[in-house]
């Protein structure tokens, strides 16, 4: 009996594996409400098995983030193979639920055959009846038809019933584990793109430098060749617009890059074109106290959840192995007809009762039962320790929310002396006073200041959705923690 539950065990331990060893925490009991998506949906293929295969439309599709995460969790591989798994954990719990109830068949059969009795080694002139003078035929027929309602039921098994009730819990771990596998893609999903908007941000500023660099070029072209500027004037000018153009290019490829990264996590096409509706969030984070956000994730932690699931699991397996040793009883038997297929039929039945007990298997129950307790004790070291990792993972995400957000102020103030330290140097080459080194020199301030605040703006959004993921919250939330 304890041996059928095995695989459920089995499923539920790999998917906690999994779950503890990419760290995430999903959020809890509401479901996150799902936008309508801003363009159609992309057109379909239907394969053998029911299995559906999106293609790339021939239109871009707008996609905002909340259609992205919408998309994502309906749509990527990882949530549909677990969804496969969890049906597959309650297929096997319905295996172990039938042990305890009533197992009944109905059979009916129908045969006919014909004997050859000298074969077999019957010689009807060796017998003799007084006063019967008719003959015993060597070759017989026969047709017989029967049909019978089989019935087996437990009434006294109590490892099959602690099994079941573990089979209970290791439901309710797929799906924790389910849930948790949601918060993931919406983590991973939000981040892709964010990282995109971020890589967008930098082609428009490359794209606005690169028209500052042309303006500066043909300025010193111009007075070159009207000679009042130098051709080094021409030449750094030109190696500074064509350092810009590089820059662009490299903004683009890696922004398309991106976009395919993102198609894949939403479990669309990676050729599919997008258009980001959706332009990067700021807002100020009001700060989360230590202690309420602890509780929010011992709550809302669905890593956490799942492991006290599992240990619930082992310790009603536990209870199944040590109630091994009780005697259980079950009752079987049948009802019905049997007779000739054109004669008469007459009724047979069996009842039996069957009461059973171990003897002598005192090794393989204590070895049961040592597994069992090892494997409970080890998941309520995982739990605590989980608990020490969940304050961990709060601690460092407040830090990094807090340092993201002092980075993205001081950025932004950085571009703005940039931008004025190039107006200067612009008005002074323009006025004659300088050649246009300081120019090429601000250009090129001004072009790392708006890529460090682009990049700290990134961070201190992905830092607000790692806190939220870390509370075990980020499904439902992420637009209050993005400020949207």
């Amino acid at each position: 009996m304890i041996r059928k539950f095995l695989p459920v065990a089995a499923a539920c331990l790999g998917f906690a594996a999994a779950a503890l060893a990419q760290q995430s925490k999903p959020e809890e009991l509401p479901t996150a409400p799902e936008p309508q998506l801003t363009a159609k949906a992309a057109p379909v293929t239907t394969l053998a098995g029911g299995v559906v295969v999106e293609r790339a439309g021939s239109q871009p599709l707008e996609l905002s983030i909340d259609d992205a995460i919408a998309h994502g969790l309906q749509h990527n591989v990882r949530i549909l193979l677990q969804l496969q798994n969890q049906r597959s954990v309650h297929g096997q719990v319905l295996q172990v639920k039938n042990n305890l109830l009533p197992s009944m068949s109905a059979q009916a059969s129908t045969s006919t055959q014909e004997i050859n009795l000298a074969a077999m080694g019957f010689n009807p002139s060796s017998i003799h009846i007084p006063g019967f003078t008719g003959t015993f035929p060597e070759i017989v027929k026969v047709d017989v038809t029967s049909a019978q309602l089989n019935v087996n039921q437990q009434l006294f098994n109590v490892p099959a019933y602690f099994l079941y009730r573990a089979a209970q819990r290791a439901d309710d771990v797929a799906s924790w584990t389910m849930l948790n596998e949601r918060g993931t893609v919406a983590l991973d999903v939000a981040t892709r793109y964010l990282r995109a908007l971020a890589d967008s941000a930098e082609i428009d500023n490359a794209r606005a430098l690169l028209k500052a660099d042309q303006v500066a070029f043909d300025q010193a072209k111009a007075s070159h060749d009207a000679g009042v500027g130098t051709h080094l004037d021409v030449l750094r000018a030109q190696v500074q617009l064509q350092t810009q153009q590089q820059a662009l290019i490299n903004d683009e490829n890696t922004f398309a890059k991106d976009k395919i990264a993102l198609n894949r996590l939403m479990g669309m096409p990676a050729e599919q074109e997008l258009v980001l509706t959706d332009k990067a969030p700021y807002a100020e984070f009001a700060a989360l106290p230590l202690d309420q956000a602890m509780t929010l994730a011992f709550e809302r932690r669905k890593d956490l959840r799942s492991l006290e699931s599992q240990v619930e699991v082992a310790d009603r397996t536990l209870k199944a192995v040590k109630y091994e040793r009780l005697p259980s009883l079950s009752f079987g038997g049948y009802y019905g007809v049997i007779g000739e297929t054109h004669g008469l039929y007459h009724g047979v039945f069996t009842a039996m009762g069957k009461l059973s007990f171990p003897i002598f298997q005192e090794g393989q129950l204590r070895g049961e039962r040592e597994v069992a307790t090892a494997q409970m004790n080890g998941l309520r070291q995982q739990v605590q320790s989980l608990r020490v990792t969940i304050e961990q993972q709060i601690r460092s995400a407040m830090l990094d929310v807090e340092a993201a957000d002092e980075q993205v102020k001081v950025a932004r103030s950085n571009v703005g002396l940039a931008a004025q330290a190039l107006d200067d140097a612009t008005d002074r080459y323009t006025a004659g006073v300088d050649d246009n080194l300081p120019v090429v020199q601000a250009q090129a301030s001004l072009a790392a200041a708006q890529s460090r605040l682009v990049e700290t703006l990134y961070q201190y959004n992905q830092a607000k959705l790692m806190l939220a993921r870390n509370t075990g919250v980020v499904e439902t939330q992420y637009r209050a923690y993005l400020g949207r």
